[in-house]
This record gives structure tokens, sequence and C-alpha cells, in this order.
């Protein structure tokens, strides 16, 4: 993304005991992500039943992804973990970058920017963080203070993107 932030994040200790259990392959590429969007969690699906397009997308997932014999597909592969918050660090001065950068996330999670101090005219720089959902924190010496709660976040949709995001961040940290 070519952002520098500190994510916070939670397991999902099942999958990734599934994955080590199954010696599951990298889940790294968009079309399989894409197939597995269009399949049910842990529910056998008729391979008949698909479009010829997805049987064939079907047989090149990755070793562990789901479960494939001559008959039926079941999907096992979920996301390896959520993201909950993702902090960007950036001056007061360049608080309009960080402000960039931390919007970069919005399609993943919670978006905060951490300032070295107060911005300027913080009334203003506050407003529009919160036009953008994005909270604001500011780092004093050895504390730091909360000036805007994040807003929540709730994906619109699940896409093949937003997955491939956990995958890359799950492989960089595992």
């Amino acid at each position: 993304m070519g952002s520098q932030a500190l994510l916070f994040y939670r397991f999902d200790e099942e999958e990734c005991a599934r994955r080590a259990r199954v010696s599951a392959a990298r889940l790294d590429r968009l079309d399989a992500l894409q197939t597995l969007l269009e399949l049910p969690v842990d529910e056998p699906v008729a391979l008949a039943s698909l479009p010829a397009r997805l049987r064939s997308a079907v047989r090149r997932l990755p070793a562990g992804a789901a479960d494939v014999d001559r008959c039926e597909v079941t999907r096992r592969a979920v996301r390896p973990l959520t993201v909950d918050l993702a902090v960007v660090r950036a001056s007061a001065a360049g608080w309009r970058g960080g402000l960039e950068q931390a919007g970069r996330f919005a399609p993943f999670c919670r978006r905060a920017l951490l300032l070295d101090s107060a911005p300027p005219a913080p009334e203003e720089k506050l407003m529009e963080a919160a036009f953008y959902g994005i909270g604001v924190l500011v780092a004093d010496g050895e504390s730091v203070d909360l000036l805007l709660e994040p807003r929540s976040y709730t994906p619109r949709r699940h896409t093949p993107a937003a997955w491939c995001f956990i995958e890359e961040f799950h492989h960089r940290i595992g």
C-alpha cells in the first residue's frame, strides 16, 4: 500500500490451526479469492450445480482452500485474521499526508492518525478527519491523547481485494 502503519489485529485461531493442519498453500491470488467468495463456508456444493467457469476455477484453488472430489466442493478457507485498526503516524505539519495515508485503509478497517503534537487550527482538522471517519491521537511526551474516536468499521461488501490485503498481512507477520 506504500504506507507505514501500526495494525491492531486478532487471529482466527481455528483458521490458523486448520491451515497448519492441512499444510495449506498461500492464498494470494485474486482469482482464487474470488472463487472462494462465491462458495459458502463448510457447506458441500455439487460441482454439477456450478457454472463451467466456477467448476474450472474450483479445480485450480490452492491446496487447503477447499475440499474437492469428483462430485462436490466444500470451501474451508476463511480470513485468518481481522484487522481492527490501522494507525498512521504523521507530524502536525504533515497532517494532510497522514490523513491521505490513513484513508488508504478505509476498505479494510478503522483508521486513526497519530500526530506528534496538536495540529494548528485543530477544530477544522478534526472536522475534516471526522468527515472521513479517521480518528486522531496526539502523542505528547509520555502520553497519548484521543482527540477524535475513529468511526466504527463495517465492510460494505466482501471483496477479493480486501481478503488479499488480509492474506498479505498474515504472510508478513506469519
